[in-house]
């Protein structure tokens, strides 16, 4: 029997080969000339990179008998997941590989900025002795505020304590108890960015949070504090940065990742009290080893037909035919029940009814956390590290399985606890031979209709002249409808109205719809890759 082959497109360690095992028959090839690679890829069973070689769509359709694309990193920018998709190829990554490395590229850059290490070197190499030039600051007693509280800023507020600053975090799915036991103050963003002489941003990349600090929060900032961006290029408005150094609104910068990449002459370069360096957050022996070995159990896993954790598009594994088609379907209402939360989830519970609830459903349950913290935290969420996310928030979870079904075969619902006591819930179901997912309910309310990339949730004082007036103003933001139903609450005189649009809605739009309709709920969805 002929062993699967491992295509090696770039240089890895060692223990990545190892960790293959002697089970694979090992090819190598420089990814990086497509010449090279697009003949090598023929005929592989699988494919492990790093960030030079571009897997898109012409790598994919040369490749006939490809079944796995390994990421020996976090970044798939270099893949071209939705074409993977398509021809039915497992995307797999190393989410938790870089988490060490960039927490402490982050603590290294706070120390620079403090100490001014990096002009002071280059002053001094220059053959300039600025002693008093570059007197700088202590963290002690300094607030440090930490944008975003997942797992890599978690690790910079633990470390941060040997310092003995004091740590204010912003994080809008972290609970008071999680907070508590990181030894964190929980606070509104406005207050973080006043109050802090340090503030640090690990927030994942998504329309919302792109540009977050811009000029408006650098209005804010004392002009004595300093900013780190080792996360995502762009969640720092890179023009607003240069102004408000140029200004003197902050005291300094220290920046790893750009909107482009490279990136070697923007204008904030310029200021002595900047310190940028090429993307380094993941770049130490230690990272590389662990994304290596990591991807090369994900490849074991998922050749040998069994459960893959760090699947990026599918979960791959020993899944029941009956059960599959649930996991996207569970991933979007996921991410719909994020979109209609307004403060901290303290419960979830993922509901399974109907026929398949007698089978192994376990997948379904993890796509349901997948979903759901999608677009809340920085690093990337899999079926493995997506239950260790709602433990570290402090976020009970429960499977229910019911085989009992009025209205469809099957129906799949997440539910959950605010820390308001507010609840929330989303349910949805395939209906056809296609298979097609259609939303069947949202906090209550009935109804059904296709998902689609683009949802908007409005719910309002049921009366006259409400619709007409959603329709005109979405017509005037040249925003088409493609679909919509109104589901009404005869008890409590309240509606719930459900809209498919064919593009985003601004949130200046949401806002001005809230406004003239008076809605208690107004809420955008965006599902789209």
């Amino acid at each position: 029997m002929e062993k699967p082959v491992v295509l090696l497109a770039e240089e890895l360690s060692p223990a990545t080969i190892d960790a293959l095992g002697p089970d694979f028959e090992i090819r190598q090839t420089d990814g990086a000339d497509r010449s090279q690679l697009l003949p090598a890829i023929a005929d592989v069973d699988a494919i492990l990179v790093r960030s030079a070689t571009k897997v898109d769509a012409e790598a994919i359709a040369a490749a006939k008998k490809l079944k796995v694309i390994a990421r020996a990193g976090v970044g798939l920018d270099n893949v071209d997941i939705k074409a993977a998709t398509q021809a039915g190829v497992m995307v797999v990554n190393a989410p938790t590989s870089n988490i060490i490395s960039a927490a402490e590229l982050t603590i290294g850059h706070i120390l620079g900025l403090a100490r001014n290490i990096a002009a002071a070197n280059a002053a001094l190499k220059a053959g300039e002795w600025k002693r008093s030039r570059y007197t700088g600051t202590e963290l002690y007693e300094k607030k440090v505020g930490i944008i975003g509280l997942g797992r890599i800023g978690a690790l910079i507020a633990a470390r941060l304590q040997a310092f003995e600053t004091q740590i204010l975090a912003y994080d809008p799915y972290v609970t008071s108890a999680r907070a508590a036991q990181l030894n964190v103050k929980l606070v509104s963003l406005d207050e973080l960015l006043e109050q802090s002489d340090f503030i640090t941003i690990h927030m994942p990349k998504t329309p919302e949070t792109m540009g977050m600090i811009g000029a408006e929060a650098f209005d804010k900032m004392k002009d004595t504090a300093y900013v780190v961006n080792v996360a995502r290029g762009g969640l720092i408005d890179e023009d607003a940065l240069h102004t408000a150094l140029k200004e003197g609104k902050i005291a300094g910068a220290a920046i790893d990742v750009f909107v482009k990449e490279p990136s070697t002459d923007l204008p904030f370069f310029a200021f002595d009290n900047v310190v940028v360096t090429p993307h380094l957050g993941a770049s130490t022996e230690e990272a590389q080893e662990k994304a290596g070995i990591s991807v090369a159990k994900s490849v074991r896993l998922a050749l040998a037909g069994e459960l893959v954790p760090d699947a990026v598009n599918v979960a791959g594994g020993i899944i029941d035919p009956v059960v599959r088609p649930g996991i996207p379907l569970m991933e979007k209402l996921g991410q719909i029940f994020t979109a209609l939360t307004h403060t901290s989830v303290t419960q979830i519970d993922i509901e399974v009814a109907g026929e398949i609830a007698g089978l192994d459903v376990k997948a379904l349950e993890l796509a349901a956390l997948k979903g759901v913290f999608k677009d809340v935290v920085s690093e990337q969420v899999s079926y493995v590290n997506a239950p260790v996310l709602a433990e570290q928030r402090g976020i009970n979870t429960r499977l229910i399985t019911t085989p009992e079904s009025e209205e469809y075969r099957n129906v799949l619902t997440i539910r959950g606890a605010l820390s308001d006591s507010a609840q929330i819930s989303v349910s949805g179901t395939l209906t056809g031979p296609k298979q097609i997912q259609k939303l069947v309910g949202v906090n209550g309310y009935e109804m059904e209709i296709p998902i689609s990339e683009h949802l908007l949730v409005i719910n309002y004082e049921d009366r006259p002249g409400v619709i007409g007036t959603l329709g005109r103003l979405l017509g005037e933001a040249d925003i088409n409808i493609a679909g919509m139903q109104v589901s009404r609450n005869e008890d409590s005189k309240q509606a719930l109205a459900l809209l498919t649009v064919d593009s985003s809605v601004p949130q200046e739009i949401v806002d001005q719809l809230r406004g003239t309709i008076g809605a208690s709920l107004a809420r955008v969805v965006d599902l789209a890759d």
